[in-house]
């Protein structure tokens, strides 16, 4: 096996960081300058990297990973009330916005599975939206705590859609339920077996003295979860990508107090994500980016802004069921974050590729449209912020 293009993906992977550094004016997420120096490195581009077995296994590995940081994201503890109403109802309502788009394009000939269309359009990027409140001050207050909340509901909802309606396995809905199911099942048998272990006081010893010596132990524990839950989803028939986002929801949920005993617990696996693996995945997405089909007439071109348009749309309109909680002045400040989503539409489009239920070119424009969003709408949603947050204030405490 040959390391030489691994060489250059993690040569690139380290470059581009640095270009953002040595430009700090210039606010360009990561992620877009990684899958763009793909794109530039790949056969698309310079020709320099092919898709090798080393390339390909690091990027499953750190696709898995960044769904497992956010399912750490999540905090259970935002979803309840009011906030998880009105949430789950504008999830809701972004499904029903998208299958009525993806059906209009489906018969306009630009798409060949609208429920597919539907559920790329439907998600939010966790792990881009948080950490834009995060350095904006926002993360906790009540707005912030919104945004999160609906962002992890969009994210576990459209996970779970493609796992069950788009999966690489080939089995019917019923039996996907029934998988699903059993998925849970298991699941819960982890939970119990987790729980029962952590009451364990010879257990809790040991893992704390191992923690920060050279074995490592919850970073060790941390990462056979994710990859025993990817294992068991891909049994299953299911995705693994749902696996390793349900493995990181259920080590948020099973370590709440990790602040604690183990502070340095989740800065860890961000390092190890974020450091190594992460990197690889966007860069190898740039690599299979089909460049060559996005231009290769100009109707497909013209398909970016449109389905950019579609992702305001669909993830925009329901942030008006907002109001109640955070003003009209906000309202478009949580449709921008809400419509910034690219991860998880470079795993979708692979996958609908793979099954042959979406076009090339449209995974590509839909991957372009994402690489804009993550660019564009963070950036006009914290200068929209900045000014409501300078604008009076009403009756009930919101900006007007």
């Amino acid at each position: 096996m040959s390391f030489a293009g691994l060489v250059i993906v993690c040569t690139v992977a380290f470059v581009a960081p640095l270009i953002i550094g040595f430009i700090p004016k210039v606010r360009v997420p990561g992620v877009v300058l990684e899958i763009l120096a793909g794109i530039a490195i790949g056969p698309a581009g310079l020709g320099l990297v092919q898709m090798d077995e080393a390339i390909r296994v690091l990027s499953l590995i750190g696709l898995g990973f960044l769904l497992f940081l956010a399912g750490l994201e999540l905090d259970v503890t935002l979803m309840r009330g009011r906030r998880l109403r009105l949430t789950v109802a504008a999830f809701i309502a972004s499904v029903g916005i998208a299958l009525a788009i993806g059906f209009a394009m489906t018969a306009a000939g630009m798409a060949r599975a609208p429920m597919l269309l539907a559920v790329i359009l439907s998600g939010t990027a966790l792990g881009v939206v948080a950490p834009v409140l995060k350095d904006s001050g926002q993360i906790e207050t009540e707005f912030g705590q919104l945004i999160v909340s609906a962002a992890s509901i969009s994210e576990f909802g459209t996970i779970l859609l493609l796992s069950l309606l788009f999966s690489r396995e080939e089995a019917d809905p019923t039996t996907k339920l029934i998988l699903l199911a059993g998925f849970g099942v298991l699941t819960g048998i982890v939970v119990f077996a987790m729980t029962m272990a952590g009451k364990s006081t010879k257990l809790g010893d040991a893992l704390l003295r191992l923690q920060d010596t050279t074995a490592q132990i919850r970073i060790r524990g941390a990462f056979l979860l994710l990859i025993a839950f990817a294992a068991l989803a891909g049994k299953l028939g299911l995705e693994a990508i749902l696996g390793t986002f349900i493995a990181g929801a259920l080590l948020a949920v099973l370590d709440p107090d990790y602040k604690t005993t183990h502070p340095k617990f989740h800065e860890k696996l961000g390092a190890i994500g974020f450091g190594v693996f992460i990197p690889i995945f966007f860069v190898a997405s740039g690599i299979q980016f089909n460049l060559g089909a996005l231009f290769a007439d100009s109707t497909t071109i013209l398909r970016v802004p449109i389905f950019l348009a579609a992702l305001l749309v669909v993830r925009g309109v329901p942030a008006l069921l907002y109001k109640p909680l955070v003003g009209s002045a906000r309202i478009p400040v949580a449709a921008l974050l809400q419509a910034t989503s690219l991860p998880f539409i470079v795993a979708a489009t692979s996958i609908g590729v793979e099954l042959q239920v979406m076009l090339p070119a449209n995974a590509s424009a839909l991957v372009g449209a994402g690489l804009l969003s993550v660019v564009l709408f963070p950036a006009t949603a914290l200068a929209l912020l900045r000014k409501s947050q300078a604008a009076p204030v009403d009756a009930v405490g919101h900006g007007v």
